[in-house]
Order: C-alpha cells, then sequence, then structure tokens
C-alpha cells in the first residue's frame, strides 16, 4: 500500500535523525533506503558484534530492526513528532550469520498517534540471502518533542 508523506521533507528529516542515533553509529549501520513508510538499514557483519558460537548477537539483529521500523512509522509523521516503540515482537528464524544484515521495515497501517510495521531482517553473503528476523511494532508519535 503506497503512503503519502505530510511532510515533503521527510527524507532530510529521517536521516538527519538517523545520523543523531548513537547505537547506530556505535555498530556502524547505514541508512540506505528512505521511502514514505518504508526504511532499510543495512549492517556489516562484524565480529564484536557476535555471540559465543560467532553469529550476529540476537540484540543486535532486534536493535537493527526496531530502528528501521521506527524509521519507517517516522517518515510518515509531521514535523515536530518524534517515534518511540511501544511493543515489538520478534521471531528470531535462523542463525544470523554472513556478510551483512539487511533490515527492511514497512508501514502496514499509519494512525494518528499509533502506528504498525512490519519487517525482515535477512543475512547476505555471497551464495545469497536468508531471512533471520520477523520483527511486528507498534510506534507511537510524541508531538512537540523531536
Amino acid at each position: 500500500m503506497p503512503f503519502t508523506p505530510v511532510d515533503p521533507d521527510f527524507v532530510r528529516r529521517v536521516r538527519d535523525n538517523f545520523a543523531r542515533q548513537r547505537v547506530m553509529q556505535t555498530f556502524g549501520a547505514e541508512l540506505t533506503r528512505v521511502e514514505p513508510g518504508e526504511v532499510e538499514i543495512v549492517l556489516p557483519f562484524r565480529a564484536d558484534l557476535t555471540q559465543q558460537h560467532g553469529f550476529l548477537h540476537a540484540g543486535v539483529v532486534i536493535t537493527i530492526l526496531d530502528s528501521a521500523l521506527g524509521y519507517a512509522a517516522y517518515s510518515l509523521m509531521p514535523p515536530g513528532h518524534a517515534v518511540l516503540s511501544v511493543e515489538i515482537k520478534t521471531n528470531l528464524l535462523a542463525p544470523a550469520r554472513g556478510d551483512r544484515l539487511v533490515a527492511v521495515g514497512r508501514v502496514v497501517r499509519a494512525g494518528r498517534t499509533l502506528t504498525v510495521c512490519l519487517g525482515e531482517g535477512w543475512m547476505e553473503r555471497e551464495d545469497g540471502r536468508e531471512q533471520v528476523a520477523l520483527m511486528t511494532a507498534t510506534m507511537i508519535g510524541l508531538p512537540d518533542r523531536e
């Protein structure tokens, strides 16, 4: 379902906000695509972000997905709003091993206050890609908190 953003400058606003998110800087994540109601974040694999078996840590995967869904919701919010996660549900489908995590967040329904989103996490490697996570989330838009 195509969405029309209320802010014609939503791409700049999303990118500027992402640049201020220190956890994304710490992880080395990059915002690679911003469209109305859809965002993609890429995280190159790093050994220092793994768990004891050498897989990308589940907490890292969840954090990147949460941000992708949050920014998908934020892309449809008016200027002057902030976005926060209200509820998230994650299914970890496979160990996160590969060259990079690609997290795609999409808005399913944008309400006046609450926005419901769906996200997918994929690990890409030379021989293809594998879906490693599925997330649903509810985001809240808070006015006057940008």
